[in-house]
């Protein structure tokens, strides 16, 4: 048992040396009764996010987004049987990061055991928000274990910039002729300064710094937005091959994420408003890159949302009455939703 007390003694000594993450009495919450919408729709009683567009199967990315929610609906007993599930069906890996895909319906249920980079911050993320705010010393040791591999395989140097990998395996300069590949909404501005607490010999903010960078560098074509999937090997960065060339489903977070952190630079969000809240009525909208032209207009609650954040954030416009209650549709989003809802509590509740 030399291994648990060496980990809780770690743990204890880390809550000492962290800064406060977080208050819990300056820190809004998620409405319990969207929340409890949310478990009843998403949540099975084993802890699985189930992604019910998709497939039915859960990833890194839900159980991390699950955690965090969990977190902010200030459920102990959701988050930890969420982090159950995770840590024995996920986290199997012998490099410490989670495996990305699982899926009910298949023997094993892991189908790939690639890790994907934004499940596992997320991961780590709610790991350090919860260990923090509800002194639990053996969520904090899970989250310094997991942030330390984070930085160990995903970040790497590409040339003078640091850079988050969107995968352990696949995405590299020396693994495509295209590489490195990167997803900006991979980029979790909010848990990047949480992390440097944890894993202080990788540079985050040095990845931070290049996530900027690299959103004002990719906005391309007429529309001047960034690609899901981005190839660094040419300067200005293109899209990457064997991908949509689009600005699509994933790139949407890049404007949730920024708000979150508190950055509101009108150099990295000037496209995203244009787009979105001049040209689309307020909804996001799938972009083909090099035309500029609308693939289709994501008119969901929860993606509607994201535009109404936007413009509350920027503007201050109150957020549209029929987005203020909780309408659950699918899986993703309805967790964009609940974000953005407990961003604007927080940070600008004249908006509601």
């Amino acid at each position: 048992m030399r291994w648990l007390r060496t980990a809780l003694v770690g743990a204890l000594m880390l809550v000492g040396s962290l800064m406060p993450l977080c208050a819990q009495s300056g820190m809004a919450m998620i409405p319990k009764d969207a929340w409890a919408l949310y478990l009843s729709r998403y949540v099975d009683a084993s802890g699985r996010v189930v992604d019910d567009a998709n497939g039915g199967i859960s990833h890194s990315e839900g159980q991390g987004y699950g955690m965090l929610l969990a977190f902010y609906a200030d459920d102990r007993a959701s988050f930890e049987r969420i982090w159950s599930f995770t840590r024995t069906e996920m986290l199997i890996r012998d490099d410490g990061l989670a495996a990305w895909r699982w899926d009910p319906d298949k023997n094993p249920h892991i189908t790939d055991v690639n890790a994907a980079s934004d499940g596992d911050l997320l991961i780590a993320y709610a790991l350090a928000r919860a260990g923090q705010n509800w002194n639990e010393p053996g969520y904090l040791a899970s989250a310094r274990r997991l942030a330390r591999a984070i930085g160990r395989v995903m970040v790497v140097r590409d040339g003078s910039r640091t850079i988050l990998l969107p995968g352990a395996v696949g995405f590299g300069a020396e693994e495509r002729p295209d590489g490195p590949i990167v997803n900006l909404s991979y980029w979790i501005f909010e848990a990047l300064p949480v992390m440097k607490q944890f894993a202080p010999d990788t540079k985050w903010d040095a990845l931070q710094q290049s996530g900027l960078d690299l959103i004002r560098a990719a906005q391309l074509g007429p529309a001047k937005l960034p690609p899901d999937w981005i190839s660094l090997a040419e300067t200005p960065p293109v899209p990457a091959a064997g991908f949509p060339p689009v600005f699509g489903y994933n790139s949407l977070r890049i404007v949730l994420y920024l708000l979150r952190a508190g950055i509101r630079d009108t150099s990295l969000l000037a496209a995203f408003q244009r787009s979105w809240l001049t040209e689309n009525d307020g909804a996001p909208a799938v972009v083909d890159i090099k035309s500029g032209r609308v693939v289709t207009r994501l008119t969901e609650p929860g993606y509607r949302m994201l535009g109404a954040t936007l413009a509350c954030a920027m503007s201050g416009t109150p957020i549209p009455e029929d987005l203020r209650q909780f309408q659950p549709t699918f899986y993703y989003p309805a967790t964009l939703y609940l974000l953005s809802y407990q961003l604007i509590a927080e940070k600008y509740p004249q908006c509601l």
